[in-house]
């Protein structure tokens, strides 16, 4: 009887240091953004997210990640066919090089991007002379936000597709199916969590994403600042309920995300239970 309780002792002891970590790590700093957000009331809680300033801050950040988010799911879906249905020289390298991002801090990618197309880059001189801008730029914005983000749909879905196999597909083709076909009516919807969980984390990365695109956009007030960056220049100034007015905002982005996550990742495993059965 006092061993049963001992362990359920221990138990509740490291359920609890695990809660009150949670609460002290995530929880606590969840609520300070709200409480000084709102610490001067709602109207300038509202003043703040209406800034001229601050609505340039949250386009330009949705405009990239429709951008980087559709781009990566594509990439995604082909780079996951390709290494789970193919055997073929230069396989483990392309896995490696869909992993560099997770591997390369953001800050490095953002310098490697201005050391290609920067004004003293390697192809600086040419995008010069025929009047293209990268760097400082929106497009770099988006080139860097696609990069840091591309891993997460193919890692989702190689996994996912090399244990589902190839039989099905096989058999479609040998029925008469043609490649769309077979990838609409059987791929698919075998891959469609899998590849919509992969872009909730794709498009939760692309919107808070700071290193890479605090290199490569110059922080032009109004033009190449994304969010994360808003946050940053209106913190420096001092201007701090402003900023975790913004900073709130982007808060909320992250428990939808969360919420979301959470529900896809229960209907995959409804979805492998029902598959199993």
């Amino acid at each position: 009887m006092s061993l049963l309780l001992s362990a359920f002792t221990r138990r509740r002891l490291v359920i609890g240091s695990a809660l009150a970590f949670v609460a002290v790590m995530l929880l606590l700093p969840i609520a300070a953004v709200f409480i000084e957000a709102l610490s001067r009331g709602v109207d300038l809680y509202l003043s703040a997210l209406t800034d001229e300033a601050a609505l340039e801050a949250i386009r330009l950040t949705l405009i990239v990640t429709l951008i980087a988010v559709p781009v990566n799911a594509i990439f995604g879906l082909a780079a996951a066919w390709t290494i789970a249905r193919f055997e073929f020289k230069g396989r483990s390298l392309l896995l490696t090089l869909i992993d560099l991002p997770f591997a390369i801090s953001p800050v490095i990618s953002g310098l490697i991007y201005v050391l290609l197309f920067g004004a003293q880059g390697w192809l600086g001189p040419w995008l010069k002379e025929h009047h293209i801008r990268i760097i400082f730029a929106v497009p770099g914005i988006v080139i860097a936000t696609i990069f840091v983000t591309f891993p997460f749909v193919a890692r989702e879905l190689i996994p996912l597709m090399q244990e589902q196999g190839s039989d099905e597909e096989q058999a479609a083709i040998i029925l008469g199916a043609s490649g769309w076909q077979t990838f609409r009516r059987v791929t698919f919807p075998k891959i469609r969590w899998g590849l919509l969980y992969g872009l909730v984390l794709a498009n939760a990365r692309a919107i808070g994403e700071f290193g890479a695109v605090s290199v490569v956009s110059g922080h032009i007030r109004g033009r190449t600042t994304t969010m994360p960056l808003h946050i940053e220049i209106l913190y420096n100034e001092y201007h701090f309920t402003a900023a975790f007015a913004v900073a709130s905002l982007l808060t909320l982005f992250a428990v939808v995300t969360i919420v979301i996550k959470n529900t896809l990742e229960w209907r995959l495993r409804n979805e492998h239970r029902t598959e199993e059965h």
